[in-house]
């Protein structure tokens, strides 16, 4: 197989750049081998992130058929958002050191983060109808695979929407905290709407992302690799994620 040169009529060599130890190793690699290196790094982050959808539904539905829990987890405010504290700490302790953990540990956080998960969400098969609740998850699944696709194949560099993405992300989350104490019928809606926009824009964003951290393998080795995947796989969980419960404000018809 012949490398690509760095040549006006030829496209550029992928560089796998290593940023996470003192020692900053690159490594170069043919167009062909970076796009086999990010098709497997690819299937195993949807393999987990489809394992970790998977055990958040199957835990939210497990969770509903027990009322003691239901009765402790949303009888009082003050155990939910417990709870989703909880949750919150998890993601950033797992971002934070997830290169620092075994692999054994990332997998075992990844788990707990998707079972805690379903547990707070099981106030979801509560409130909605089943139907609407599994016409919505098509829709998502439906949506969510386009933009990820798009994210994927585009040659469009997106990495300039990050900043303004984070800006409405931060946003979203205060007038999501405003209108709990609120209660404004039309904030919610306009919430849910922006919601549904930014994690479909997040979503292409995040996989585009992920493409570059796909190529930490080649200068890492296998293991930091898998670490990176589930990585990747509770990135995209969190935007499949997001983006089926503001499709849900939008579209779910309330028991």
């Amino acid at each position: 197989m012949e490398e690509n040169q760095l040549t006006p009529n030829n496209k550029p060599d992928y560089h796998a750049v290593d940023d996470i130890t003192p020692t900053r190793k690159t490594v170069t690699i043919s167009v062909e081998e970076a796009a086999e290196v990010q098709s497997r790094f690819f299937a195993q982050v949807y393999g987990w992130m489809t394992a970790g959808l998977g055990l958040t539904g199957g835990v939210a539905m497990l969770a509903t058929s027990s009322p003691a829990l239901m009765e402790f987890v949303f009888g009082t405010r003050f155990v939910f958002l417990g709870l989703i504290i909880v949750e919150l700490l998890l993601v950033g302790f797992l971002s934070a050191r997830v290169f620092d953990w075994s692999v054994g540990k990332v997998q075992a956080a990844f788990v707990g983060y998707a079972v805690l998960n379903g547990v707070t969400l099981s106030c979801v098969f509560l409130a909605y109808t089943s139907a609407s609740i599994a016409s919505t998850f098509f829709v998502t699944a439906g949506t969510f695979g386009v933009m990820s696709l798009y994210g994927y194949f585009t040659k469009q560099d997106l990495s300039g929407w990050g900043k303004l993405l984070s800006m409405a992300l931060i946003g979203l989350a205060l007038a999501m905290v405003v209108n709990w104490f609120w209660q404004n019928s039309a904030l919610y809606f306009i919430s849910s709407f922006v919601g549904v926009l930014l994690f479909v824009a997040l979503t292409a964003y995040d996989t585009q992302k992920l493409k570059q951290l796909a190529l930490l393998g080649i200068t890492e080795g296998e293991e930091m690799s898998n670490k990176a995947s589930i990585m990747g796989a509770l990135i995209l969980y969190l935007d499949f994620v997001n983006l089926f419960l503001f499709l849900l404000r939008i579209f779910g018809r309330r028991r």
